[in-house]
């Protein structure tokens, strides 16, 4: 068993690190997978200016700019987690807008626990 969910896409090179040492030095990196890239980021964050990663899209998905790479990577797999997940539907008879399956409010847990005396 892996520690963790592992991301199950795959860019054909459609990833690419952009490492941004001075005005006149950059370097592109393609990489095949959100990881490659993330350690790539890593390995050469150090030694540059400024490190990005843009997606197949052409969109900047990080920025060493305006992030911590490490925080980035929190955020992703939380949506990596968020996206994996099958949550049951689930309709708040309090109309709460928040309550869901997996995260019921105050109102719905006490019916859950009453339901089952």
């Amino acid at each position: 068993m892996t520690g963790g969910l592992e991301p199950s896409e795959e860019y054909d090179g459609r990833l690419t690190v952009h490492v941004l040492r001075d005005r006149d030095s950059k370097e592109k990196i393609v990489c095949h997978s959100y990881r490659e890239a993330i350690e790539t980021v890593r390995r050469k964050n150090e030694s540059a200016v400024a490190t990005k990663i843009e997606d197949r899209d052409g969109t900047i998905v990080f920025s060493s700019d305006e992030i911590d790479i490490d925080d980035w990577v929190v955020e992703w797999e939380d949506q990596m987690r968020s996206l994996a997940v099958d949550v049951d539907a689930h309709d708040c008879p309090y109309g709460n807008v928040a309550c869901v399956s997996d995260d019921l409010c105050v109102q719905c847990k006490m019916d859950k626990v009453q339901d089952q005396y």
